[in-house]
């Protein structure tokens, strides 16, 4: 018996989502995007098996339907679902990165007699769009399914049989716990970054160098500053919440290296650092919350073709970079070069590979 996937939003998160689905056995996947131009393209990437255009008589053949949409969106068509005709065992998921007001309206599903499990994979792309989806795109990152209370064990289950040829690791977590943890690791950060960002706009303007010397570190921590405004005003409002919660305890660590400086304690600066380091070096090397490279940095000399002579060495190799760029200063040194992997495993065959050609000095971060 054939198994009805409806994905609904076919954009990277949805489409790699789709891409990953059509690995399953017996199944068929169908895709909807109110894009007509990314139904197109879907359609000619194959993204899906057919695209449909009227959504409600996919949704009514679906055994599964799974929201690629933006959290706003998806709650939208939540509300919608309640007056469609669906398969009585029908599974209802989402793909949104804060889970609180999703849940509520998943609450109101289980009274409709409709399954809604809440779900975000926690991994993404620089990419966006159909064109940028790929079947591998979750793999060994963590995909969180956020339950109701009492949901039955044999939905959940149905809906990870389906979620594993994502390869992702699938773990069940409290929506309150999953809002509060990306608030922690991925929201507040974003917050943190564009502050930083703000704080360099001011200074500029005094001093018109300080922009000229952002190439190094200070670009590297404020990557994500650079993300799509309107889906981060949406993702802190819906996480309001947690989010005052994590600028306060920021506001006290700040207050703490405050006090650390005006008592010029150079043992208690030392060691407050020192734990930094060591925190921060435990950390899994994984893929994170909509985009993680594997960088490797090579110092270079200043000379013609040095670019070209590396990346020379990985085709040789047969290794893929996703990235490349010149730092021009990072904590007073030059010429350091920045290649991004997708997997620690190419980083690593690459740091191997540039050892052997050269003698030029490496480290990751």
């Amino acid at each position: 018996m054939t198994r009805n996937v409806f994905v609904i939003g076919l954009g990277l998160i949805g489409g790699s989502i789709a891409l990953s689905c059509q690995k399953a056995p017996d199944t068929k996947v169908y895709g909807y995007d109110h894009n007509e131009k990314t139904r197109a393209q879907a359609a000619k990437l194959k993204v899906v098996h057919e695209v449909v255009e009227d959504v409600t008589v996919a949704a009514s053949m679906a055994d599964v339907i799974i929201f690629g949409t933006p959290v706003n969106a998806t709650i939208e068509w939540l509300e919608q679902l309640k007056k469609w005709s669906l398969k009585k065992n029908v599974i209802v998921t989402d793909t949104g990165s804060t889970k609180g007001l999703i849940m509520e309206k998943g609450a109101e599903l289980r009274e409709c007699g409709i399954t809604f499990i809440g779900g975000h994979p926690m991994a993404g792309s620089h990419k966006s769009g159909v064109q940028a989806a790929k079947a591998h795109l979750f793999e060994n990152a963590y995909y969180m399914l956020t339950p109701l209370n009492n949901e039955a064990d044999d939905k959940i289950k149905e809906l990870e049989q389906l979620l594993k040829y994502t390869l992702a690791k699938l773990v069940r977590v409290d929506a309150h716990e999953h809002d509060h943890m990306t608030a922690v690791v991925s929201h507040f950060p974003h917050l943190v970054a564009a502050s930083l960002v703000h704080q360099l706009d001011t200074e500029q303007k005094r001093y018109p160098m300080t922009s000229l010397l952002a190439a190094g570190g200070f670009r590297d921590i404020t990557r994500i500053a650079s993300s799509n405004p309107l889906m981060w005003k949406d993702i802190v409002l819906q996480n309001r919440d947690e989010l005052l919660s994590q600028l306060n305890l920021w506001l006290e660590e700040m207050n703490r290296v405050k006090s650390l400086l005006i008592d010029y304690d150079q043992t208690a600066i030392e060691d407050y650092f020192s734990t930094a380091k060591e925190v921060r070096d435990q950390l899994p090397i994984s893929t994170g919350v909509f985009y993680s490279t594997y960088d490797l940095y090579v110092d270079i000399p200043d000379y013609p073709g040095v670019i070209s002579e590396l990346t020379g060495y990985l085709a040789e190799e047969k290794i893929s970079i996703t990235n490349i760029r010149v730092v021009e200063a990072r904590e007073d040194l030059f010429g350091i070069l920045v290649i991004s992997f997708q997997n620690a495993d190419d980083r690593d065959k690459a740091e191997k590979c540039i050892s052997k050609k050269t003698n030029y000095e490496m480290y990751v971060s």
